[in-house]
């Protein structure tokens, strides 16, 4: 689940985070999780949680057959905090226009939120298995 969860992060932080306008004679504004500016990008959180992710489910593969520290499931729930934080603090600065962040119209923003809790939940399951000897 930890390895969907980190794919839905990285994609969904290229897709269309906000989006307001397009209809008729008005220009249309898009933001990404990479947008800065007006607004700013904390959505790069997300996508640097989804690439570690992705690169500490597969560390154990690339470490052989010696054990690893790093791999435990305090490490996938820092990497899911930072996640739902750059999720979080990316919603402040679209309340003036809120219309913009429906999932209709920023479907990346979705999929990104949904991508960070379920890689908090997989942290969660990670915690709930025995310990590796």
């Amino acid at each position: 689940m930890a390895a969907i969860a980190a794919i839905l992060l990285v994609v969904g932080c290229v897709l269309p985070w906000y989006r307001l306008g397009g209809d008729g004679q008005l220009s249309q504004t898009v933001f990404n999780g990479f947008s800065s500016g007006d607004v700013t990008g904390t959505g790069i959180l997300a996508f640097l949680a989804g690439l570690a992710t992705l690169a500490l489910i597969a560390l154990p593969y690339a470490a052989g057959d010696r054990p690893l520290g790093v791999d435990r499931w305090i490490v996938f729930a820092l990497l899911a905090g930072a996640a739902i934080v750059g999720v979080v603090l990316w919603i402040p600065n679209v309340l003036v226009a809120p219309e913009g962040i429906l999932p209709d119209r920023a479907y990346g923003f979705w999929i990104t939120l949904v991508g960070a809790i379920m890689l908090a939940r997989s942290a969660y399951d990670i915690a709930l298995e025995p310990p590796r000897r």
